[in-house]
């Protein structure tokens, strides 16, 4: 359906500004995008606009920016939703690789989302209230070396390397783990730290010296027991105008992406969503100047992840909402065919 002469100008005020950061008046639209209109009716039409709240006059120019709710109204009914082939074909080679970790998967994938939006993205994993420990292995990498991999049940992994002191045996710690593999296994993560806690006498029973086995469970749980937010793409934010010349602006934004308080309350907000997705146009905590995006993936029939891209204000939503969409969906039937013992999307 055409777009009203209104929402057209507002769409190209709002595509132009992301694209230069500068302010838009109505020559500019005339050259730009060959408007069939006079530079009169668009002022009007510009007017009418900035009367609704959806563009602000600045105060070095007579031009005009979009406001946050001018861009929220184009998120949800201007942008054209148009998916890069270049991200598509990038997604499929991952899941071409036939990889079966969550972790490995989703980090390669938002790394590619990273790069190709030029925004920070963050990765909130399941309530790990819901999640269990499902196994405990030990490989020895060589005699005095071992690593231990944490797996759990919704397909996380975590690994911890260290070394085997000359008074120890490598056999003996293995032994150790096997007994504790059938102590723990299904332990709610939450709990995992508490009951680790109260099996240390029994690693005495098998480990002179055992605080070295007691420590590296201790520090793993604790790390699965921590909200699981990871983050990727920091380095994309100093390619954006707002950044380049303000460091105090880009302190606050690296400010706002340890607030694990802060992002917490997002997860806890996308999660209680029924769309699956959340736009937050300058309004994170105290910085009014950072927009954040987030849709839902889900790992399963009761499991769900969240992705988020955050950045200034101006970005390429259009962009940034369609490749975070095809991810979020692509992800979705990817581990739900996963789970069902099916291959990825690759397999013939």
């Amino acid at each position: 359906m055409a777009l009203s002469r209104s929402n057209t100008i507002l769409k190209y005020i709002v595509e132009y500004f992301i694209k230069k950061a500068q302010p838009v008046g109505s020559q500019t639209l005339i050259d730009e995008y060959k408007l069939p209109y006079s530079p009169a009716t668009i002022r009007n039409e510009m007017l009418a606009l900035e009367k609704n709240g959806y563009i602000e006059k600045t105060h070095s120019s007579s031009g005009r920016v979009p406001s946050s709710k001018g861009y929220r109204y184009y998120c949800e009914n201007l942008r054209d939703g148009t998916v890069k082939e270049e991200l598509k074909n990038s997604i499929q080679t991952i899941l071409d690789q036939k990889i079966k970790s969550v972790e490995e998967v989703i980090k390669a994938s938002c790394e590619i989302l990273s790069h190709m939006t030029n925004l920070v993205t963050v990765v909130m994993g399941p309530d790990e209230h819901e999640e269990r420990l499902a196994s405990i292995q030990m490989v020895q990498i060589s005699q005095n070396s071992i690593t231990a991999v944490f797996v759990t049940d919704k397909g996380y992994v975590e690994n911890k390397t260290f070394i085997v002191p000359d008074n120890i045996s490598a056999k003996d710690i293995i032994s150790c783990v096997s007994l504790l593999n059938e102590r723990l296994t299904g332990t709610p993560i939450v709990e995992l730290v508490e009951k680790t806690e109260a099996l240390k006498p029994i690693l005495n029973d098998y480990i002179v010296d055992h605080d070295l086995v007691y420590q590296a469970l201790l520090e793993t749980f604790m790390r699965f027991a921590s909200d699981r937010l990871s983050l990727y793409g920091r380095d994309e934010l100093f390619t954006h105008e707002e950044y380049k010349n303000d460091v105090e602006k880009l302190e606050q934004v690296f400010k706002l992406l340890n607030n694990q308080a802060l992002l917490k309350e997002v997860k806890k907000e996308i999660k209680e969503d029924e769309s699956g997705k959340l736009i937050r146009i300058g309004d994170i905590g105290e910085n009014p100047d950072v927009s954040m995006v987030t849709a839902k993936i889900k790992l399963g029939e009761d499991e769900e992840s969240a992705i988020a891209l955050l950045g200034p204000t101006r970005i390429d939503y259009d962009q940034a909402l369609s490749a975070l969409d095809y991810i979020a969906q692509t992800l979705s039937e990817y581990f739900n065919n996963i789970k069902k013992g099916g291959g990825g999307q690759g397999d013939a």
